[in-house]
């Protein structure tokens, strides 16, 4: 599921010239993070409260609420298409995507889309298009979390190009899902930060 950087063996070549370094095998080489092992990477990351997003150069930033106010998605409006992100508590020892692409081939199917599996560097991603959008669905199993990642454009050679960027994305998200126990499936909340949440609040007055 996750690269794994490489323990120098017992019968490297440089065995003899240099210290055997003891690696922690389970730190993986690309994202998407578990907050525990967040890289130091100085990358600014918009903390979203369950995720932190490296928001690309040039992205828009679009909110979506629920009926009771509360923040069901955010969106990054980018010049090749929309990205976002979402995460969700999953079981400990097994894997959600599997199950959770499945349902979601089904139910684009009964929408009319046309359905593409492709093999990407997470597993199995999911493209659906129709004559109005190109959707891409990227999956990622994490330590009790389950990522997804869409990208919507409104053709296919676009929408490739949403792919790339949201594989970007994707690659540098740190997940945060705490230790309190929660159903499977439930989204993970999504928190604004304050000078956000008080922009959104002084638009719903002036609306």
């Amino acid at each position: 599921m996750f690269g794994k950087r490489r323990k120098r063996g017992r019968h490297s070549a440089n065995r003899g010239t240099a210290p055997e370094v003891e690696v922690d095998l389970d730190i993986p080489e690309v994202g998407p993070y578990d907050s525990e092992h967040a890289p130091d990477d100085g990358l600014n990351r918009l903390d979203l409260g369950s995720v932190l997003l490296p928001v690309p150069e040039g992205a828009q930033l679009q909110v979506e609420m629920d009926q009771a106010g509360a923040v069901r998605a955010v969106h990054l409006l980018t010049p090749v298409g929309q990205l976002t992100i979402s995460a969700f508590a999953a079981p400990r020892t097994d894997r959600l995507w599997p199950e959770v692409g499945a349902e979601l081939i089904t139910q684009l199917k009964g929408d009319g889309f046309r359905i593409n599996r492709e093999n990407g560097q997470w597993g199995e991603e999911i493209t659906a298009r129709n004559n109005e959008v190109f959707l891409r669905f990227v999956g990622v199993d994490g330590p009790r979390w389950m990522l997804r990642g869409v990208a919507a454009a409104p053709s296919e050679q676009q929408g490739e190009q949403a792919g790339y960027a949201l594989y970007e994305l994707i690659k540098h998200t740190v997940v945060k899902r705490g230790e309190q126990p929660m159903p499977v499936r439930t989204p993970l909340p999504i928190e604004l930060p304050e000078a956000i949440a008080r922009h959104i609040a002084a638009q719903q007055q002036q609306g």
